[in-house]
């Protein structure tokens, strides 16, 4: 098929972005709306670093989207500023633990670690032991503060156990001019609870807990990034309004409206329109939440997938009451693992994964007391049926049901 033609008039077109960057999840702003009181805390546990002490062990959580990686980056860049123009070593190392083969394996943890160091360690081959030596003397090569940001660091123990967080943060008793400190940033609100005590009391020695944005903040971030993003007099007035409104809907997730802002003006420019109106908004959030769910699916484990399986069976045959409980899911869950020959979960494991597609806005999975009985989780199903339908398809054949 020649598109040549197309893609000529597209050339020739106007776009309808100023600066489509200012919409996107990996830009930095220069002012962080509605995140003051974070930006001050974390300062405060952070400035000690200033004078070459270490910094308390500092875990952050929130929900996806409540700005906890850009108000960490936004705070560190202040003090690498001050800690530049006073001569002060600090070295900051951001690591996102949800990268392939960055954080999978504890050996490529510690030598993408190194290479902050200037140690080109190779991706396998030697012994860990050895990784770590190569680590521990580059670190402590010099005197200075190290402050070690792991993002998604739910993902890094997810991969590897979390044996590696107590490694990292008993580091300081071996070194003797070097202190490491470790910022953990989760999506994960239940992260902590499922750590060894151990690890839990060494990370979490400071803990900052990130609220949802609510609409109106929405709104107000909204604003002041589509005058940066887009021309002016595109929006029909009660877009944004509507944008901030689906996102506070979505677990307050402001990455979600920008997205869901810059898909609309695309879809815009894709029709040749010059006005994004409530209609492409609508679209967008249809486009953009079929494209989620079917993504998150391919990516997850087998096991995550037969829970969800088992979740979407028993909605189907239920229909006309939406509430399922962790206990019938379980038993589903365990016959179908036998069919497809897989090892079975522990109730406890599933009860979390769960939590999981529920924090991904999958589900809906609400803590009820049983009294005597215990604690379980009422879920019921949010995705809509033409929906449903394809995310079963795709799990019988992720899982060959068929």
């Amino acid at each position: 098929m020649d598109v040549s033609n197309f893609l000529e008039n597209f050339i020739k077109k106007e776009s309808l972005f100023k600066n489509k960057a200012a919409l996107q999840s990996s830009y930095n702003p220069n002012e962080i709306m509605h995140r003051d009181e974070q930006i001050a805390h974390i300062a405060k546990i952070l400035a000690p670093a200033l004078r070459l002490e270490r910094p308390s062990n500092l875990f952050i959580y929130g929900k996806t989207g409540s700005g906890k990686t850009l108000t960490v980056q936004t705070t560190v860049r202040q003090i690498e500023s001050i800690a530049s123009r006073e001569l002060i070593p600090i070295k900051f190392i951001y690591i996102n633990c949800k990268l392939k083969k960055v954080a999978d394996t504890e050996y490529r943890l510690i030598a993408e670690i190194a290479r902050f160091f200037g140690k080109n360690i190779p991706p396998t081959g030697l012994p860990t032991d050895e990784v770590y030596n190569i680590f521990y003397k580059a670190l402590d090569s010099e005197k200075q503060i190290v402050i070690l940001l792991l993002d998604e660091i739910d993902q890094l123990v997810k991969k590897i156990g979390d044996e590696i967080i107590y490694n990292l943060t008993r580091i300081n008793t071996e070194l003797k001019n070097a202190q490491l400190a470790i910022v953990g940033i989760s999506n994960d609100i239940m992260f902590a609870d499922n750590l060894d005590p151990r690890v839990k009391s060494s990370l979490s020695e400071e803990e900052l807990v990130f609220p949802s944005y609510n609409a109106i903040q929405i709104q107000d971030i909204l604003k002041k990034r589509s005058i940066e993003a887009v021309k002016e007099n595109i929006l029909e007035e009660g877009v944004i309004a509507k944008c901030s409104a689906y996102a506070a809907r979505e677990h307050g997730d402001a990455r979600r409206a920008l997205e869901l802002l810059r898909v609309a003006v695309e879809l815009a420019e894709r029709k040749g329109i010059l006005k994004i109106t409530i209609k492409e908004l609508d679209e967008a959030e249809d486009k953009i939440e079929k494209d989620r769910v079917l993504d998150i699916i391919t990516t997850q484990p087998k096991q995550f997938q037969l829970v969800l399986y088992s979740i979407m069976l028993i909605y189907e045959q239920r229909r006309s009451e939406n509430i399922i409980f962790t206990g019938e899911i379980y038993l589903l869950y365990k016959e179908l693992c036998s069919k497809v020959n897989l090892r079975p979960l522990t109730q406890r494991r599933v009860s979390d994964v769960i939590a999981e597609f529920d924090l991904l806005g999958m589900i809906n999975a609400k803590v009820i007391s049983k009294g005597r009985y215990g604690r379980t989780r009422e879920v019921s199903v949010v995705t809509n049926d033409m929906l449903n339908l394809k995310i079963k398809s795709l799990l019988e054949n992720a899982l060959q049901l068929n």
